[in-house]
């Protein structure tokens, strides 16, 4: 973990309430797809974990989506702005656990952890299979970012306005080594159940600290508790125990 103020360099519209913002800064604590950065707020006591989109020698880049005051207030901020930001927290996937095809599964504000791990995997010479789930056409986001990384892409919506009608399980291949999802939890109950390989699931928690300390996001496993910020947010299958 880091602590270093950065500068804001874009922050751009995707659709009507989710935003994209690149961060210029020390980002050498970021190791790997599917961790996150916790960002502080004016007149707010917690800080705002993000996942991180993608990343390169000086930047960092996020999605979000405005839910909140804090989102809200990122926003509206500028270009030039600064921001105080936590980076390289929490665990990410582990692409070695995927022998040749992948699967990556990513409903609405799930999606965007999985554009850094898509790049990672196709790097690694692994063919990509990405299935993006939201409710409506207007919600689509990151499409053509998957498809220019050269994965094959399916889009779901469930009021069938674009792609396949449906959920991200209507459009599961039938041959994958290793999957790989993000989204919200009903949608990873849903994957957890179609899906017939080992796998991995990036959970989203309410969280104090971000960094293990407070134990405000702990969850039960196979294994016993476990921190989503600190163990996580990554969890392999195998682990899951899902509370009824």
């Amino acid at each position: 973990m880091k602590q270093g103020i950065f500068k804001i360099a874009e922050n751009s519209k995707l659709t009507d309430n989710v935003f994209k913002m690149k961060l210029l800064g020390d980002v050498s604590a970021i190791t790997s797809s599917g961790q996150f950065i916790n960002i502080k707020l004016d007149s707010l006591y917690l800080r705002r974990p993000i996942s991180v989109f993608d990343c390169d020698n000086d930047s960092v880049t996020i999605i979000y989506k405005v839910v909140g005051r804090g989102t809200e207030q990122m926003s509206q901020m500028q270009v030039g702005q600064t921001l105080d930001v936590l980076t390289g927290l929490g665990n990410g996937y582990d692409t070695s656990l995927c022998e040749n095809k992948a699967v990556l599964l990513g409903g609405g504000v799930g999606v965007p952890p999985l554009y850094m791990l898509a790049k990672e995997l196709i790097s690694q010479g692994k063919k990509v299979f990405v299935i993006l789930g939201f409710n409506t056409a207007s919600e689509i986001f990151c499409e053509e970012d998957f498809k220019a990384l050269g994965c094959e892409v399916k889009v779901t919506t469930v009021d069938g306005s674009y792609g396949i009608k449906g959920f991200v399980t209507d459009a599961l291949p039938e041959n994958y080594d290793h999957f790989f999802t993000c989204g919200p939890e009903p949608m990873l109950k849903a994957v957890y159940k179609a899906t017939k390989t080992s796998g991995q699931f990036s959970f989203e928690e309410r969280m104090g600290c971000g960094f293990g300390a407070c134990m405000g996001c702990s969850c039960k496993t196979i294994t016993g508790y476990k921190r989503i910020c600190k163990d996580g947010p990554v969890l392999k299958k195998e682990e899951i125990s899902w509370e009824d």
